[in-house]
């Protein structure tokens, strides 16, 4: 019996779960459904993630509203997966701020990304059609940006870190606090979707600068929140081991001359043990399978998933 296409038969709902870090620092996380928080300038919020739909983000903004009545003056995304961003109108904020590779993947494949997402992922597209478009920043950066927030609350920083997730994904640092919205660079106990990722960059050099922030509390893509040191480092590692294993496993498969099919069962049977239980293995695996594959190829710069793309890999693939 063929497995349901990607996440099309979750439709379970989620236990939403609000955390309060620190002073004005805040997270919402929901049984590894995709995590969006935020942060309390002086008189202003920055929201972090804006999730797949205004109702969605209604959701969410309705709950912090529980804590803070402050305007929100920028949201800030880390990637450009509709799942994270086409929220966005919902929040009312001043500014929307993305990496300017982002922005570039949004001129370049947004509206794909997100008839991929919407046809993997139903249940996080709550009330679609109020999705006003694509969301556009209207203010980027190259590697870093600084955001004052005032008073005594510190300030957050913007940074590329690498090539890792996507080619644009950027970490949000709380010094004040120990903070770090890791975006999808990192995910704690939930599996990893890599099907626009560069894996050898990202397990390298992008996890090293991520580690060296040296977070006390992490908020990765997915996933709990990693309170303590400890927590946070393995957290980074776990995102490490995941793409190494992939890696180690496509590579030999890729280097014998076998099959992509090959590939794919060789990398199931060797993560599932330690990885499968955790959401969205199953999903994104194919996916992260032929990215890989393509790197190993030499296709450097990720092709586009379309709607067509993503069932005729799964068809091939997750039998």
């Amino acid at each position: 019996m063929a497995k349901p296409f990607a996440s099309s038969a979750d439709l379970s709902e989620k236990t939403e779960t609000l955390e309060i870090l620190d002073k004005g620092v805040y997270a919402l996380t929901a049984e590894g459904d995709p995590n969006v928080g935020a942060i309390e300038g002086e008189d202003f919020l920055v929201c972090i993630e804006a999730r797949a739909t205004p109702a969605a983000a209604r959701d969410w903004l309705a709950k912090l509203r529980e804590h803070t009545d402050k305007p929100v003056k920028y949201l800030v995304l880390t990637h450009y997966h509709a799942v994270r961003v086409l929220g966005a109108s919902a929040f009312e904020a001043d500014s929307i701020i993305t990496s300017s590779a982002t922005r570039k993947l949004i001129e370049e494949r947004g509206k794909e990304d997100w008839d991929s997402e919407f046809g993997r992922m139903p249940r996080l597209f709550k009330q679609p059609e109020e999705i006003p478009g694509l969301t556009w920043p209207d203010i980027t950066f190259d590697d870093h940006m600084t955001i004052e927030l005032g008073g005594e609350r510190g300030h957050l920083d913007l940074q590329f870190c690498g090539r890792g997730h996507t080619a644009g994904d950027i970490a949000v640092w709380h010094e004040r606090s120990k903070t770090l919205f890791a975006g999808d660079l990192v995910e704690a106990q939930a599996a990893l979707y890599t099907g626009d990722a560069f894996h050898m960059d990202w397990s390298r050099d992008t996890l090293d600068r991520v580690k060296a922030f040296g977070a006390e509390k992490l908020v990765g893509g997915r996933g709990a929140v990693a309170m303590g040191t400890e927590q946070c480092e393995a957290a980074i590692e776990q995102t490490r081991s995941f793409l190494t294993g992939m890696i180690e496993h496509v590579s030999a498969a890729h280097k014998r001359g076998g099959t992509l099919k090959e590939a794919f069962e060789a990398t199931h049977a060797a993560l599932e043990p330690k990885f499968g239980r955790w959401p969205i293995f199953e999903h994104c695996l194919p996916f992260n399978v032929q990215r890989l594959w393509d790197e190993f190829d030499g296709i450097d710069w990720p092709r586009v998933w379309t709607m067509e793309r993503d069932r005729e890999v799964w068809d091939q693939l997750q039998d």
